[in-house]
């Protein structure tokens, strides 16, 4: 932990134009860091990737060259062959020591996907246009470079801040964060009343504050009947029909059950989307035995996830009696929205008047359908809010991150622990 200077030779309004200068002085020390970083492959296990530690290594050894002490906790993903999964820390000591204002961003990343849909290599950055194309160059590396060269500039200025400030670069966010984030809360790496950002939603007029998150479920349907040749049909039975009209069926029923809408959220009405489906058989002329889809549903925080789950259970029962079949409802992931985040909250109170103070920007408070690591916090406890300034192309082919985003993104967070000081605009 670095611990600032204990006499107060400038005040906020002196530390945030330094601050603004400096990032702008330093944007190609900024850019070069970021563009070794986007080198180093971090995809998940789970999407065929070995995963952060290389990538953790090389940022581990930038921060202890700025000197700061680093915490690293290493976790053993059995789940993947052993490969080791990587989380960092590092912070400044405050006043109060006792609680500390963390900013969270995670190191892994999704493949690449099909490389004929990219103008150049993924994992070789290009630098034009302002934008840095990159697979990981949005999500989550913009922000896990604005936050490490935040930390770096609170500790260039003689101020002391009113509480500690940190960053974690964390693992598996990308797959569930059972090695990252959920590790981390289940062995008490964070306090009740430390305060959180997790720069890993946004929008392009780096406006938006997120502070409540839908409910998230992805089901497994699977439907078994018989396999036989295509020119007899009466002797099998037809997974892929049922299946098809199984998921038509409960598609409607879910739209028409949960038709609530929620103007907090970008996306007002849950949603219940049919998505992958999986290979039956190899040829035209045989009737399919099994039929397996998925569903992608996100739900608004008033509904259960418990009664929608019932409910598709209980069509499935009807299907399986009308049509002589099989058919099973599979959880592949399940995450319960936390309750949202007070737009009174210190917190969300700090992160808008950073917004404005920094880029003459009046933020609004949102909600989202997609899922961060935010949302274990609020379950945890722990109040937080989502902020970044990205033009939401993360996952896509050609990803990018614009380099104003990035020295912009990088100027509020050094501001975050300023706002908490008497005298701040």
């Amino acid at each position: 932990m670095v611990v600032l200077c204990l006499n107060m030779v400038s005040t906020p309004y002196d530390v945030i134009g330094r601050i603004n200068k400096d990032v702008d002085d330093s944007s190609q020390k900024i850019l070069n860091f970021f563009v070794q970083m986007l080198k180093i492959r971090a995809v998940n296990p789970r999407g065929g990737g070995g995963g952060e530690h290389e990538r953790a290594d090389f940022i581990q050894e930038f921060m202890k060259n700025q000197g700061f002490q680093v915490k690293r906790v290493d976790v053993n993903d059995d789940e993947n062959g052993g490969v080791t999964r990587s989380n960092l820390s590092a912070s400044i000591e405050g006043v109060d020591s006792s609680r500390t204002l963390w900013l969270i961003s995670h190191m892994d990343t999704v493949p690449e996907g099909s490389l004929d849909l990219w103008d150049s290599d993924p994992f070789e950055p290009q630098v034009r246009d302002g934008r840095i194309i990159a697979r990981g160059s949005e999500d989550n590396g913009q922000s896990l470079v604005a936050s490490l060269f935040a930390l770096r500039e609170l500790t260039l200025f003689d101020v002391r801040l009113p509480f500690n400030v940190g960053v974690w670069f964390v693992a598996d966010e990308e797959a569930g964060s059972k090695y990252g984030i959920k590790h981390l809360l289940a062995h008490n790496y964070f306090g009740k009343n430390d305060i959180v950002v997790v720069p890993d939603s946004g929008s392009p007029d780096g406006k938006d504050i997120e502070i409540a998150e839908k409910s998230l479920l992805w089901l497994k349907i699977t439907t078994t009947g018989k396999q036989v040749h295509a020119s007899l049909p009466r002797k099998g039975i037809n997974s892929t029909r049922i299946g098809m009209r199984y998921a038509l069926e409960i598609d409607e029923f879910l739209h028409k059950k949960y038709d609530a809408a929620d103007p907090l959220f970008n996306e007002p009405l849950s949603t219940f989307e049919p998505t992958k489906k999986e290979t039956n058989v190899a040829n035209v002329n045989t009737i399919p035995g099994l039929d397996v889809q998925y569903f992608d549903c996100r739900v608004l925080p008033r509904y259960s996830l418990d009664d929608v789950i019932e409910n598709v259970k209980s069509t499935a029962e009807v299907y399986k009696k009308k049509y002589n079949c099989n058919i099973s409802v599979g959880i592949e992931q399940r995450d319960d929205a936390g309750p949202a985040t007070s737009e009174d909250s210190e917190v969300a109170k700090l992160l808008a008047k950073a917004i404005e103070t920094m880029s003459n920007k009046r933020p609004r408070y949102v909600g989202i359908g997609g899922q961060t690591v935010g949302n274990l916090f609020r379950k945890a406890g722990i109040p937080t809010a989502v902020w970044s300034t990205i033009d939401e192309v993360a996952h896509e082919p050609n990803e990018y991150c614009k380099i104003s985003n990035l020295l912009n993104d990088t100027k509020v967070f050094a501001a975050l622990p300023l706002m908490a000081m008497s005298g701040t605009p």
